[in-house]
């Protein structure tokens, strides 16, 4: 296993005993980005405790605030925050909510979970970024879901009619959302093409592979006029066969069964990084 491989579990894993600890909570949607999180923190960003307040720096905006504790699980990792920490997850007096909070927790950027504020804020930054000549980038986690909101697509538009080339947004399209499947809900059609039509250059990857999420990233990075956007191919409760199955994902009280089946999951994943040193 490669250290990058291992981050990956590693994330996994605490995203796992942070809400198998609480009794409740998004694990589909925080394990469907969990891949993600780890080519961004473990490879691509400019981002450290040290360098947190310099304006140079890269940014990373958690839209899909609902996946905040598979964020919590890679800023933990990263040295942001303690590990301890992690088992106040959504509790009274937490420094770590449910949806993640800027005024909270160190390594937050931007307060979310009101869907669609997150990309809009982070078009912002990249635009805020280019009239100030910082060469920094802005990277960005939107759900497929949550593109059902038009307040995504003003963002988007805008973006490209700027050229915001150094924005990069990554679409966890994992099918599914709190009401269902997001295409019985509202028909996405092809992300692909749908971003390109606005003028992003865009490309799909299998959303489990750190490999083609971190080629894309850079070859996406060569652009000099248009945004970037890269489309994951995701599962709801990816990296976990059991929670991948299940049909009802979204945010889940689990059952007895599904209790064991986590407990495995976690106890496997804390095998497979016995030894491992944090990215």
């Amino acid at each position: 296993m490669d250290a990058l491989e291992l981050f990956r579990d590693q994330i996994r894993l605490w995203t796992l005993k942070q809400l198998y600890h609480l009794g409740f909570g998004h694990y589909g949607g925080s394990l469907s980005i969990v891949e993600a999180l780890a080519v961004l923190y473990g490879k691509i960003m400019k981002i450290t405790p040290d360098n947190f307040h310099d304006e140079k720096r890269d940014r990373f905006i958690l839209s899909k605030g609902h996946g905040g504790p598979a964020l919590y699980a890679a800023l933990a990792l990263k040295g942001f925050i303690p590990f301890g920490m992690l088992f106040t997850l959504n509790q009274n007096g937490t420094k770590l909510p449910s949806h993640p909070d800027r005024n909270l927790t160190p390594g937050v950027e931007m307060t979310t979970g009101s869907l669609g504020q997150g990309i809009s804020v982070a078009v912002g930054v990249a635009l805020s970024h280019k009239l100030s000549d910082i060469p920094a980038y802005t990277y960005t986690i939107v759900g497929d879901g949550e593109l059902n909101e038009g307040q995504c697509w003003e963002a988007i538009q805008f973006a490209a009619h700027h050229q915001l080339h150094r924005l990069v947004v990554l679409v966890d399209d994992n099918k599914k959302q709190l009401d269902g499947w997001t295409k019985d809900i509202v028909n996405p059609r092809d992300f692909v093409e749908k971003f390109r039509s606005f003028g992003f250059w865009s490309r799909r990857v299998d959303g489990s592979s750190l490999a083609e999420i971190e080629e894309a990233i850079e070859e996406g990075k060569k652009q000099t006029e248009m945004p970037v956007a890269i489309i994951l191919d995701t599962k709801k409760g990816q990296g976990v066969p059991y929670l991948e199955a299940k049909e009802d994902n979204h945010h889940i009280r689990p059952t007895e069964e599904d209790k064991r089946a986590i407990e495995a999951a976690i106890q496997e994943l804390e095998r497979k990084c016995a030894g491992g040193v944090a990215q």
